[in-house]
Parts: C-alpha cells; structure tokens; sequence
C-alpha cells in the first residue's frame, strides 16, 4: 500500500500490528497526541424525510424546531439522539438518489462528481467518475477495510451481468439496476450491494466476488444481518487490526408502500388503524389524494428501519466497539407524501423532501447536543474525515465544508455556512437512439435558517419561469408563497447569497451566467 507521508506510514504500521498504537499512532517526526484511528459506520435508509422521527416529540428536541413531527415509533433513534449530535437543517441539495450519493462518498456537488441525474441506461452522462477521490478511497490508503452493504444506485447500467456476460442485470427499458465491478467500487474492498432495486422483500445483491444472491426477506432486516456478520467478522470478512469504514444502504422507506407485500405486518399493525388525519398531519397535506393511504405503510418501513439500525447498535456495544466508533444516520432525501400535493416526492426544494436526519454520536468526543448548523450533502464526506484525524487529506477538490473542528469542540470554528444551495437537474439533450447527452439545470435556490427562495427557468429560452418564495420561521409548512418584490432587502440578500453559493459550486448557472439581470455574479 502506498504511504504519503510519514504519519500515515507510521499509522498504519501500528493499526495494523507492526508497532504498538499507543507509542506510535498520530505521530509525525516531533512526537504529537496519540490518535487512533476510528471506526466509522454510515447507515442511511433512502426516502426518510427528517420529520419522520419519534424523538422530536420529546421536549429535550421539540424546542429546537418549529414543526410537528409524525406519529411515528422510532424507539432506538430515540435512544440514538440522547448519545448524538443531532442536527435540525441537514439539507440533501439535490434531494435525488443518485445526485446525493455522489455528494456523500466525493465531497462534491453534483456536477462534479458525475452524478447530475438518477442513473439508469437511458443516462449515460450520469455516473459516479471513476478518477474522482471518494471518502473510501482515501480511508483505504489509511489502512480501512472498507465495506458497502445495499444500494448504490451510482453507476451507469451497463451490459455487464456477471451470470450473463453481455447483458444488462434486468430485462427492462431503460434498465435501472446495475453491477458495479471491483474497478468501480472505489476502496470498498468488502461488496454486497446492487445498482437499484424495489422489492423490499425479495432484494438481490452482488457480493464481492460478483456473485449473485436473491433473498427472500425484508431487506433492511438481511442488511442488517449482514452487517453484523461483518463487525462480528464470521467470516474473515475484514483484517480485525484494521479500523473499518462500514456503510449500509438501506432502501426503504423509498416506494413501494402500498401494501403488506412492501414492509412487515408487525410494523404495520402500529398505523394501520389510524386514520389518515392521524398519521399525515402537516396542515401542508393534500389527503383526497390517493397516494395518502400510502401513509401508514411508508411510517412502517421508518419503524422497520429503526428497528434494523437499533440490532446494529446493539451489536457495536456488544462487541466493544461503540467508544472509538463514530456512527451516522442520515437519508439520501425526505419524501413529500401528499405535502404541497406534490406528486414527487422528492426533487424538489420543501422541507419534507429536502430537510434529512442527521444524527452522528462519537463517544467521548462529541458531547449530544442538537445543533441548527445548514449542513450539505458535500459537507459530509469532509466532515468524517475530519473527525477521524485525517482533515489534512482532504481532497483539494472537495467543495464541501468539514464541520469537524467546530463539533469537536462544540464552539463555531471560522465562518460556518449560513445558506445551501438547492439543486434540480432534468434530462437535457437527447442522441437519435432516445439517449440523454446533456442535463439541463432548471432549478437553482438558496436556503437559510430563515428563507428558501428557488428560481426556475425556462428550458428553452434559460429565462425566469418560476418563484418560489418562503419565510420557513413565520411559516415552517412553506404554505404561502410570498411575493419578493414585496421584501426588496431580503430578495437582494438572498439573491446575493444565492450568486457566492453558486460561484463556490462553479454551477452552470455561474458558468453560463443564467439569469444575470436578476441575481448579481
């Protein structure tokens, strides 16, 4: 394994056995503060809008926002968030699957990692670049195991099914589900995963051998098992000396939650006699549509969920594992639910959709507190390699902030981010064979711990088609959609904000100057 300095040769001689940790671990030529390394578990359900959890019921939460949450129960989360930094405006910038990974594992926003759209054959622009540095990439050359259980949903299908060379892993147009070979697995030397599939119970994987396994059983419930496997190393799966970077994808509760064919009966039997007023109660819900009685099964997979990720922490702590762990719950993007009577739901700059969890505990060094720190989808992946000592190899291009120093000393370090960018790509061009060869930026927005403003252009002429703005303290369900000639000071501010986010990302929207008479570059 290639070292890149001194301290990471000597680090990784004593992780992994040569000389003792404790005499050598986080020292460079002069003889500095004992480090060693931490585990870091990543665990993110895909769909789970931040609202959809138990504990901000409680009042050591509820006085940290100012929405309702939903009913739900979500008993080891609620335990989690006593032990965890908890964040109150973690934003998926792109609230898409495909978009936010590619943030997650590169620090980059999606126009940088390669991942503008979600993947499938008929987009081949949109795919995770194979010479791009993602947070595994740079804990394997630290001397991690790496491992990656569930969805990726990164990569371009491709005709390369490992049980039938030459053939795409579905018989579908387009084709969404995909193998992603060992070249393409970025670090992640421990697989068991797949491209994107929806059957919550009868999931498939391709481990790391390229072998396929169809499993008869609720995903998260399998994941879950698998994923203990590993910590416990059954198998061998991983060098025990080694620190382990271990990520669990898991899928729902994104759809299907139609009925007891998607999630378990005994999650299920907690809502199903509960009306619907009971269960969707954001004043911002449209329930005369038919996606409503979705409600009870969606909060089924978030208690399902919950379930699989408390079996998880229990076998960390059972294992000795929990004190030089850092955990992270999170979500790839919310879901609208009837919100807005939206019939997305996701892509699209609400709260519901675009508000996520994200709780992280690391005992010891961070002290539990909830925070209202405006964190984004790049912000992440800087972010854990701060935390696990390794901020000084943070990729030069990585266009997110480490918010690491200032959770570690619970004190705000620097110039913290005031505002997110909101983004939203849609296909652009396509060739003769109905293949997307461009995306086109509709939608750019800026958030603050006050206003959302998003701007949406036309696809033709690039000129202003939409205004979407919002007071999110006055008015936290996004209700009215003000007039911003009415708030000339805030629109200016938020616009001025709106052209430095913008010129940070180097978006396209800088790059080509879109609407330049309005937003001041």
């Amino acid at each position: 394994m290639r070292m890149k300095n001194f301290n990471q040769t000597i680090q990784y001689l004593g992780i992994i056995g040569l000389i003792p940790l404790s005499s050598c671990v986080g020292k460079t030529e002069r003889t500095r503060e004992v480090h060693i390394a931490p585990n870091v578990i990543y665990v993110f359900p895909d769909q789970m809008r931040n609202c959809a959890m138990e504990f901000w019921h409680n009042e050591n939460f509820l006085k940290f926002i100012n929405f309702t949450a939903d009913p739900v129960k979500t008993p080891n989360l609620n335990r989690f968030a006593e032990e965890s930094v908890v964040f109150t405006s973690a934003m998926s910038n792109c609230p898409l699957s495909t978009p936010h990974r590619g943030s997650l594992l590169t620090g980059m926003y999606p126009h940088k990692s390669g991942a503008m759209l979600n993947c499938n054959s008929d987009r081949p622009i949109s795919s995770l670049r194979d010479d791009v540095v993602t947070i595994s990439d740079v804990l394997r050359d630290n001397g991690y195991e790496c491992a990656y259980i569930g969805k990726y949903h990164l990569n371009f299908p491709t005709p390369n099914d490992p049980q039938n060379p030459g053939r795409y892993v579905e018989n579908r147009d387009p084709v969404w589900d995909a193998y992603t070979p060992p070249e393409k697995r970025h670090g992640f030397n421990f697989w068991y995963s797949y491209g994107t599939f929806d059957d919550h119970k009868h999931p498939h994987y391709w481990d790391t051998k390229g072998n396929r396994h169809d499993i008869d059983e609720y995903s998260p419930k399998h994941e879950a098992d698998v994923a203990i496997a590993y910590l416990e190393n059954k198998n061998n799966e991983r060098d025990a000396t080694k620190p382990f970077f271990l990520v669990v994808s898991m899928n729902p509760p994104h759809s299907p939650y139609h009925s007891l064919d998607d999630c378990r009966k005994e999650d299920y039997e907690l809502y199903k006699d509960k009306s619907l007023q009971e269960l969707l109660i954001r004043p911002n819900v449209d329930l005369s549509m038919g996606k409503a009685k979705c409600a009870p099964f969606y909060f089924a997979h978030v208690t399902g969920v919950d379930r699989e990720f408390g079996r998880i922490l229990e076998a960390v702590e059972k294992l000795g594992l929990a004190k030089n762990t850092i955990v992270v719950f999170s979500s790839d993007h919310g879901e609208t639910m009837c919100s807005h009577a939206a019939t997305d739901p996701k892509n699209l700059p609400y709260a519901e959709a675009m508000n996520v969890p994200f709780l992280i505990r690391y005992p010891d060094k961070l002290v539990p507190r909830t925070v209202d720190y405006l964190l984004s989808s790049p912000d992440i992946m800087p972010t854990l390699l701060g935390l696990s000592g390794f901020g000084e190899q943070i990729p030069r291009d990585v266009q997110g902030y480490d918010f690491s120093k200032t959770l570690l000393t619970n004190k705000v370090k620097g110039a913290i981010p005031k505002s997110v960018l909101y983004i939203k790509n849609i296909d652009g061009d396509k060739n003769e064979e109905g293949k997307v060869i461009s995306y086109f930026p509709v939608a750019r927005g800026v958030k603050t711990s006050k206003y959302t403003l998003v701007l949406t252009i036309n696809k033709k002429t690039k000129e202003l088609d939409d205004v979407l703005f919002f007071d999110d303290e006055k008015d936290p369900y996004q209700m009215n959609n003000l007039d911003w000639n009415d708030f000339p000071e805030v629109r200016n501010m938020l616009l001025s904000e709106l052209s430095g986010l913008l010129k940070k990302a180097d978006d396209p929207w800088y790059r080509e100057r879109i609407l330049n008479e309005i937003i001041p570059y």
